[in-house]
């Protein structure tokens, strides 16, 4: 990683899970204790088959899960500790690639990308404009789309969530299959975007369905694991 990376590993955890242990009646992730520490601008990647316990982790790792034990903690904030007001704030930071989309097709695929930031940053519009159409067209788009999400071709809407995510430069990345190894531009930009901004130190966590879409993803700071029904677990990294 940067140097500007590297003199940020002495502040505290921009993700942590401490022995959490999901409620299972009232999330349906079960109720394994799960423990993840990522420093910034590190990564994990995580191997998970069930689209849906994917989903169910990155809320997890959001605070939007209930806990009977142990702790999740964003920037060193304990999500349990947070007044609701502020634990939005700080989800303002995270960006996420969900694997449903959460598009809303009553409004233009602008505001879809545009709301998280509008809503909790302070960030002029005009400057969040210009930055989600730079990133737009980074990521193979014309320019910021103003379709509604259901007009979009299923590529450009990866291309859509992609910028969504990284608008505002966020300090934590929830990247449920971002990209298919199918669609080689939009690879190419995203892993350009990636190692960006884990270079300004923000953390990553990537689900995979398989492996195998990392296979040319070689870096330092990188952790691996699988997402079973059992639990997170460590796994061997490949020679």
């Amino acid at each position: 990683m940067s140097e500007g990376a590297t003199s940020t590993s002495s502040l505290v955890p921009a993700l942590e899970l401490r022995d959490a242990q999901p409620i299972f009646d009232e999330s349906g992730l079960t109720s394994a204790r799960y423990n993840l520490r990522l420093m910034p601008g590190e990564c994990a990647l995580i191997t998970c088959r069930d689209v849906n316990r994917s989903t169910l982790f990155a809320d997890l790792c959001s605070g939007l899960i209930p806990l009977g034990n142990g702790s999740v903690r964003c920037q060193g904030m304990d999500w349990t500790e947070l007044p609701d007001k502020r634990a939005w704030a700080l989800r303002g930071r995270i960006g996420r690639i969900m694997q449903q989309g959460a598009w809303v097709n009553l409004f233009g695929t602008d505001l879809n990308i545009l709301m998280q930031q509008l809503h909790h940053t302070r960030t002029p519009t005009n400057d969040l404009i210009a930055s989600a159409g730079r990133l737009s067209r980074f990521f193979g788009l014309p320019g910021l789309p103003t379709l509604s999400p259901g007009r979009l071709s299923v590529l450009d809407l990866q291309r859509a969530a992609c910028v969504r995510a990284f608008l505002g430069e966020p300090h934590l990345l929830l990247l449920e299959n971002p990209v298919t190894p199918d669609a080689v531009d939009l690879m190419t930009a995203f892993l350009a975007e990636l190692t960006g901004a884990r270079q300004r130190g923000c953390a990553v966590v990537w689900f995979a369905r398989n492996d195998s879409i990392w296979r040319n993803y070689r870096d330092a700071d990188v952790q691996r694991f699988r997402l079973l029904d059992e639990g997170l677990f460590p796994m061997r990294r490949a020679s």
